[in-house]
């Protein structure tokens, strides 16, 4: 098999800005592993703020160890790839995970076979929010009201660059959007548990409906997200508290979040996502699958993923919705909240763009 490695940068149609950062432009390393006649692809993208990972070390590893340890291995021998793909380093999650996703991609364009139906699924179709970026009420319910508009239900907020300023925030979009597309938010760690607790008993109070709060505390602060959700009736998502199983492990034991949010760049791949997933359900652990802000290929798996196991909330994969143009051609189709998978073999891509 052999690897190539394309570094790309997309351009987003509208600024995304979260409590950590803004972005204006999808910044990737694709990976390809090819046969000699196939190619599968994969992405990881770069996520300073949340993995860790950048381009630069994500190629590193790709061409460095990883190639090193699935040298004499052959395109069939899949199993014995991912496990050697999961060993390759330390860390490194995106790097595992754009290579552990291009080697399922071409195990299933060799069986002819889509990546949703060659993880046992015949669902095409596929739900996703989409999330309104930091910003002033005005501009929130402004977005609110044109997501509505372009056929989304589920709409994610947000929040936790300023408690106080977040409550009337979601209030006002809350008020513009009507009360039946639901409303989850997002704080991505900006809170502190108390102003966490505060922020969320007012929205309970004021009828606001949220769905589920996503990551309230910082990643490391467990004893402050069980906290949390011990004082709220709103669900608690846990997103940057879990990376792998160890860390699910730690939050069911400790109570911390009464759902899970799994990414393949956090995780490394479809191979341990579907481990995740399975522990979760085991333990009576809701989950959804998220994105990082990546191209057609990385939200594509993650669909697929989405399809042959289901999760217990609509899903959060519309990174790929902001981008003013693909990097790639062919793959998943957005329509509204509904994505579609595609129907050639694989992820569908069938190149770069450019």
């Amino acid at each position: 098999m052999k690897i190539t490695t394309h570094l790309v940068s997309a351009p987003l149609h509208t600024p995304f800005v979260t409590a950590l950062r803004t972005a204006t432009h999808v910044e990737s390393l694709l990976v390809e592993v090819s046969d000699g006649e196939l190619s599968g692809w994969g992405e990881a993208p770069q996520v300073w703020k949340v993995t860790g990972d950048s381009l630069a070390g994500s190629q590193a590893c790709v061409e460095g160890p990883i190639t090193t340890a699935l040298n004499g291995l052959g395109p069939d021998d899949l199993t014995e790839a991912l496990r050697r793909v999961q060993g390759a380093a330390v860390g490194n999650f995106g790097a595992k995970d754009a290579v552990d996703v291009a080697l399922h991609d071409l195990a299933a364009r060799r069986r002819g076979q889509t990546l949703h139906g060659f993880l046992g699924s015949t669902v095409d179709v596929v739900r996703t929010d989409v999330t309104l970026s930091v910003g002033d009420a005005a501009a929130l319910a402004a977005a609110g009201r044109d997501r509505v508009a372009d056929g989304f239900d589920v709409l994610k907020i947000k929040v936790g660059t300023d408690a106080a300023g977040d409550i009337e925030r979601v209030r006002r979009v809350r008020e513009a959007i009507g009360s039946e597309p639901r409303l989850r938010l997002d704080a991505n760690q900006g809170w502190t548990r108390r102003d966490a607790v505060t922020v969320i008993r007012a929205l309970e109070d004021a009828d606001c409906a949220i769905e589920l709060v996503e990551q309230p505390v910082a990643a490391a602060d467990l004893d402050g997200m069980a906290w949390v959700t011990d004082r709220v009736s709103t669900p608690i998502l846990a997103d940057e508290s879990v990376y792998g199983v160890r860390d699910l492990v730690a939050v069911i034991r400790m109570g911390a979040a009464d759902l899970v949010n799994v990414k393949l760049a956090k995780c490394g791949g479809l191979a341990p996502a579907r481990t995740l997933l399975e522990l979760a359900r085991e333990h009576g652990l809701g989950a959804i699958v998220g994105c990082m802000m990546e191209s057609h290929v990385g939200v594509g798996a993650a669909a697929a993923l989405v399809s042959a196991y289901p999760t217990t909330a609509v899903n959060d994969l519309d990174a790929a919705w902001w981008l003013r143009e693909a990097p790639v051609t062919g793959g998943i189709r957005y329509d509204g909240s509904l994505i579609h998978l595609p129907s050639d073999p694989g992820l569908g891509v069938t190149g770069l763009t450019a």
